[in-house]
C-alpha cells in the first residue's frame, strides 16, 4: 500500500495510523498527527481502492451502502500492511493507534470489529458502523474516541451512537464528541482528540 512512516523522536509513544477520506491520500491529515502528538511515529496510508479516480479504502455499493465483501478483503489487507510495516519500520506491532476520517475512520472500525489487537486505540472523525449483525473480539483495554457531527448528512447521529454501543459492548472504552456542524473535520473536534489522545496515551 502506498504509505508515508516518518519515524518520531519518542519511540515509546504509540505509531499513529493515518487514514484519509474519500477522495483524499497519504498526504491530506499529516497536519493532524503534527497537531495530536508531535513527537510520535506516523504511518499514514493511501487507499488501495479508485472511486471515480478518487482513493478510498474499500468499495461502496451506494452513499453509506458498503460493499461487505470487500470491505473484508480490505480490512484484512490493511492488517497484514501492518503486520509488514511493523517488520520492516521496527516498530511495535502492539502500539499502533489509527487517526481515521469518515471513509479513513470507518476501515480503522472496522480492523476493531474484526481482530482484537489490530490497534491499541482509534481516534474516529465521523464514522459509521462498518459491519452490523457480527460478533466481536474482545476489545477490553481499547481506548476510541469519536467525534460526529449533530447535522452530519453523510454519517447520521445513530451510526456514531450504534458504533459508541457495539464497541462499548465488546469491552473498549469509548468517548464521543458531538459538534454542531456537518461531515467536515473541525479544528475543535482535532483538539478534542488531542486532549483525549493525552489523557489515555501520555
Amino acid at each position: 500500500m502506498q504509505h508515508i512512516f516518518k519515524a518520531g523522536t519518542d519511540t515509546n509513544k504509540p505509531v499513529l495510523l493515518l487514514l484519509h477520506g474519500t477522495g483524499g491520500n497519504e498526504n491530506d491529515l499529516l497536519p493532524l498527527a503534527d497537531i495530536v502528538d508531535p513527537s510520535a511515529s506516523v504511518l499514514s496510508v493511501r487507499g488501495n481502492v479508485l472511486e471515480n479516480g478518487m482513493p478510498r479504502f474499500f468499495k461502496r455499493l451506494a452513499e453509506g451502502v458498503f460493499d461487505i465483501e470487500d470491505l473484508i478483503f480490505r480490512t484484512n489487507e490493511l492488517n497484514q500492511f501492518l503486520d509488514d510495516a511493523a517488520k520492516e519500520y521496527k516498530f511495535d506491532r502492539n502500539n499502533i493507534v489509527a487517526i481515521g476520517y469518515s471513509n479513513g475512520a470507518n476501515i480503522a472500525a472496522s480492523l476493531l470489529f474484526h481482530f482484537a489487537d489490530a490497534l491499541k486505540g482509534a481516534i474516529l472523525h465521523h464514522p459509521m458502523v462498518p459491519r452490523r449483525g457480527i460478533d466481536l473480539p474482545n476489545l477490553d483495554g481499547k481506548n476510541v474516541f469519536i467525534a460526529a457531527g449533530v447535522n452530519d448528512p453523510i454519517c447520521p447521529q445513530h451510526e456514531s451512537v450504534d458504533l459508541q454501543a457495539l464497541l462499548e459492548g465488546a469491552g473498549a472504552t469509548v468517548e464521543i464528541k458531538w459538534e454542531n456542524f456537518g461531515h467536515q473535520l473541525t479544528m475543535s473536534e482535532v483538539q478534542a482528540a488531542k486532549a483525549w489522545y493525552e489523557s489515555k496515551f501520555k
